[in-house]
């Protein structure tokens, strides 16, 4: 083998929008020499308001295509809403290592003192029998407050491209979990959406005294527990990519985005027939 190959543990992210790259941040904390692919869905985004079939026959196609095209060594389903639709599917059909993201309501009913958890994820999370098996198995002790809100997905998405960010939307989105009596409002809240770390600062003054809790440290130990045995994968240089289904607007606010996470341009991934 020439001696110009560098050996690389390479993984995949995947999401509906850019929301995943929090979870690609809390994954390369955890496992700073792996070589980051991270896809989105653009054309098909968001998926908080899709059937469950579509979400199955679209994530499967698309990854199944990601395999054919890329040697990997796991996939990281970095969607909240995909993971709770597709991954035993997804498990069947693809013979890698695939690490989803389920809402972080194990870890959030232990750090509960009130026992009183808010969930704020998208509507399809919330409705979703994984969802409630979670809530039954971890956190039968607990009161569950739901808010279930499409749009938070977006406002994060638009604040990641542009910087501009609608506070007053948020709050409304919020104000299930502060329109009660402060001694049943949640001190503990899950972002049941991996989009929303990136408004996380808002949602930390709107909810004051109020711990939110999100996935992204726990997948980066699962991706180091699945990865060690893995092969190398030997390539001409280490080099992080992203790519992107559809037309993607605003694509140099886009790529100035994307830089910021050390990725050099966006590429159009095409599905194979």
């Amino acid at each position: 083998m020439s001696e110009s190959k560098v050996k690389v543990k390479r993984v995949l992210f995947f999401d509906s929008g850019v929301g995943g790259l929090s979870v690609l941040n809390a994954v390369r904390q955890i496992n700073p020499s792996i070589e980051s692919y991270y896809l989105f869905d653009n054309e098909c985004f968001p998926y908080g308001d899709k059937s469950e079939q579509f979400i199955v026959d679209r994530v499967d196609s698309l990854l199944e295509s990601a395999c054919h095209k890329f040697d990997l060594s796991a996939i990281v389903v970095a969607c909240n809403t995909a993971s709770t639709v597709a991954l035993p599917e997804l498990r069947d059909n693809i013979k890698i290592p695939i690490v989803g993201v389920v809402p972080a309501i194990k870890p959030a009913a232990k750090l509960s003192k009130n026992k009183i958890v808010g969930l704020l994820a998208t509507p399809g999370t919330i409705s979703r029998k994984y969802t409630q098996d979670l809530i039954e198995n971890f956190a039968s002790d607990c009161q569950i407050i739901k808010v279930g809100n499409a749009n938070l997905a977006v406002i994060a998405e638009k604040r990641l491209s542009t910087g501009i960010v609608d506070t007053k939307a948020i709050l409304k989105i919020v104000e299930p979990f502060l329109n009660k009596d402060e001694t049943k409002r949640p001190d503990t809240v899950v972002l049941g959406c991996t989009h929303y770390p990136f408004v996380k600062d808002i949602l930390t003054n709107l909810l004051p005294n109020v711990r939110l809790v999100d996935s992204g440290e726990a997948i980066g130990r699962r991706v180091k527990d699945v990865i060690k045995d893995a092969s190398f994968i030997y390539t001409n240089e280490k080099q992080d990519r992203v790519f992107y289904t559809g037309n993607l607007k605003n694509i140099d606010d886009r790529l100035t985005m994307v830089r910021t996470f050390g990725f050099r341009q966006l590429e159009k991934f095409e599905l194979l027939n």
